[in-house]
């Protein structure tokens, strides 16, 4: 299984005012049309433009996409797939975020390919493929109270999806650029539950109070940062990929904090990531933190980028 956030290579800003048009597509697909979608790449600062039957043809791929993505989990997840994240693949126009950043470049077009693969967003990052996308959100067993941290923003999507699941989504990114760009993105689709910020995940959000139900990492880290299992509440699960930069052997690893405190881990599919940067790559391994050489493992399926 492959899910790597950035496969190819590797300031806050003023809130945006959303049409009323626009911020009607958390609820419903019946107000997302060419206009609609126009308007929120207007207000999120990427003008562009897109004719009526580029936009027609995009639209008329997403319910082959959606049974595509029903198939993949329930093949992965005993048969079931989950009617949150079905329903938050069926909000979220994830022709929004097929975009350039490096470059300034639409790349709507792209959305639903019947092959899914990552596409470049520029300074090294990417969208991801829908299908590990869809299995990293249902492995986070996201629920409507949870409050959760993304580490690695990449094109939003990934917060975009668990947003529409959870009632607080927060998420770092630490390529500066691209973070500050993707800050805007969020509220031209009435998205307000979604705080994002540039900084190094490594650290965590320690001023969120109370900590997470939920923290999902999109880069491989060679350890588990110490303060990620610091913020997950009693009850919480870390999805995080764990390997050495650039090579296989890496593997999805699903951690769970009981209520009694006790951290448990629980390794999952072989998986293949870019590096977790920032003080991951000159913080040694702090002592006692678990190696995970030699854990069962369940069998790996073919699988994409998350973030």
């Amino acid at each position: 299984m492959i899910l790597s956030r950035r496969p190819l290579l590797l300031g806050a800003l003023g809130a945006v005012a959303a049409p009323p048009l626009v911020r009607a597509q958390g609820s419903s697909t019946a107000t997302w049309t060419r206009e609609a979608y126009l308007a929120a790449m207007r207000a999120s600062g990427r003008e562009t433009q897109m004719t009526d039957q580029a936009f027609g043809a995009i639209q008329a791929r997403k319910p082959a996409a959606l049974r595509r993505i029903e198939a993949y989990l329930k093949a992965r997840f005993n048969g079931e797939a989950d009617p949150a994240v079905m329903r938050a693949f069926e909000q979220v126009p994830r022709e929004y975020f097929h975009y350039m950043y490096e470059g300034r470049a639409n790349q709507a077009s792209n959305a639903y390919e019947s092959d899914p693969k990552p596409w470049g967003i520029g300074y090294g990052s990417a969208l991801s493929d829908y299908l590990g996308q869809a299995y990293m959100t249902q492995a986070c067993a996201p629920k409507p109270e949870h409050v959760v941290l993304e580490i690695g923003t990449g094109s939003g999507f990934q917060s975009a999806l668990l947003s529409r699941i959870v009632a607080k989504q927060y998420s770092i990114e630490i390529i500066n650029p691209l973070g500050t760009a993707v800050q805007r993105i969020f509220a031209p689709l009435g998205y307000s539950n979604v705080e994002t910020r540039v900084g190094d995940g490594f650290f965590g959000w320690p001023e969120v109070q109370g900590g997470f139900d939920t923290i999902i990492v999109t880069c491989a880290a060679q350890y588990v940062p110490p303060a990620l299992i610091q913020q997950l509440k009693p009850g919480g699960r870390l999805v995080i990929p764990i390997g050495q930069p650039f090579r296989r052997g890496q593997f999805l690893y699903i951690y769970t904090r009981d209520e009694d405190g006790r951290v448990r881990s629980r390794k999952d599919v072989g998986v293949y990531f870019i590096p977790m940067t920032g003080a991951m790559m000159n913080r040694p391994r702090p002592q006692g933190a678990p190696s995970h050489e030699g854990a069962p493992t369940t069998p790996a399926a073919p699988a994409q980028p998350a973030g």
